[in-house]
């Protein structure tokens, strides 16, 4: 009380100087605790304090002195609604706020991060291999290992085995192609259950470093094969892709669109020298089993070779396209102007199915 009775004889003191109404001061109760009063003093002029509030400018309540004494109120920290996240534990919260391509592009990073687990678990087997890898081993994709159980144990493909084996290991044989952590590159990076389409190919291009295990498709700073140009035209016309300037077709395969040659190895240098050897024996089993154990999948075949599997497909499940070959020879007889890749897509709509994004 000590302290209050000296703040009323100072407040006496002023009423000469500064007219104050007794209605615009509250008792004073309690003194604070010294705390507070050290820092009323140490932040606040007493004259500023009790000056008339301007009434007519302001429509906020006039504060009292006890206002000053009280501790400062805490604010509450807001979070603009542009920024709020949805809780990553609500699966529809996080899904809507994804746009179709936002959600087209994570399915594919997912599939393309798949495909790059199933050729590092391939080129592993190969480096620490003391010597060749059987071919059972190098189809690592389980989903094409539960639908061709057991395709890889019968004679024919233990036959197969071992005269790739020896080819690899001849050493009067330059080059097998492609490397061997490729040669189920087709079907380890396009899952059995997401084949929209298939391009069925003949043996793998035989020059080096052309072959990755994709029909048609060169790895990135390989010079693009004519055949592979010729497509490439066909697509700026069907569907107005611009021309890329690599011919790596992995984008393709991630999609669903299998990359499939009849024949899956070749000698350096020499086309065709794999042939009737087990392989087209082995690629007939991967299309007659699409053709059983699928619905809706387009097969583009280009080329009599390509044609001729026309009879292990089920037109009446499936969708057939047929075509002359991309190859310069045969291109201007039917390949252009085929329209495929439109077609595949409208064909894909019609069913429900995401169409494929041929652009590279």
């Amino acid at each position: 009380m000590k302290c209050s009775n000296q703040l009323t004889s100072m407040l006496r003191g002023w009423a000469g100087h500064i007219s104050i109404r007794r209605s615009y001061i509250k008792p004073l109760t309690t003194f604070p605790p010294s705390t507070e009063s050290e820092r009323f003093t140490r932040h606040f002029h007493f004259h500023s304090q009790f000056q008339k509030p301007d009434m007519s400018s302001s429509s906020a309540p006039s504060k009292t002195l006890m206002d000053f004494f009280q501790p400062p109120s805490k604010r509450i920290k807001t979070t603009p609604t542009s920024l709020l996240i949805p809780n990553s534990n609500d699966a529809s919260g996080s899904s809507a706020s994804l746009s179709v391509d936002q959600k087209s592009r994570v399915d594919y990073n997912k599939h393309l991060a798949k495909s790059k687990r199933n050729l590092k678990i391939c080129l592993d087997k190969v480096s620490n291999s003391k010597g060749f890898v059987k071919l059972e081993e190098l189809l690592v994709e389980d989903t094409w290992l539960e639908a061709l159980s057991g395709e890889l144990q019968k004679p024919y493909s233990l036959s197969l085995s071992k005269f790739v084996e020896s080819e690899i290991c001849n050493s009067n044989i330059d080059a097998v192609y492609p490397p061997s952590h490729l040669i189920f590159n087709a079907l380890n990076s396009t899952p059995f259950d997401r084949v929209k389409a298939v391009i069925l190919g003949q043996d793998p291009y035989h020059g080096p470093g052309q072959a990755m295990g994709l029909s048609f498709s060169v790895p990135e700073g390989v010079k693009v094969p004519s055949s592979l140009v010729n497509i490439f035209k066909e697509l700026k016309e069907d569907l107005g892709c611009s021309v890329p300037r690599h011919g790596n077709l992995e984008k393709w395969a991630v999609q669903g669109v299998l990359l499939l040659n009849t024949v899956l190895t070749v000698r350096k240098h020499q086309a065709n020298s794999h042939a009737k050897k087990g392989w087209e024996q082995f690629t007939d089993a991967v299309i007659k089993t699409i053709s059983q154990k699928r619905e809706g999948v387009v097969f583009l075949l280009w080329g009599n070779s390509a044609r001729e599997k026309s009879r292990l497909i089920d037109a009446t499940k499936h969708h057939i396209l047929q075509a002359a070959h991309p190859s310069g020879l045969s291109a201007n007889r039917g390949f252009f102007g085929c329209r495929h890749f439109s077609r595949t897509n409208q064909l894909l709509e019609k069913r429900g199915i995401d169409p494929i994004d041929w652009q590279l």
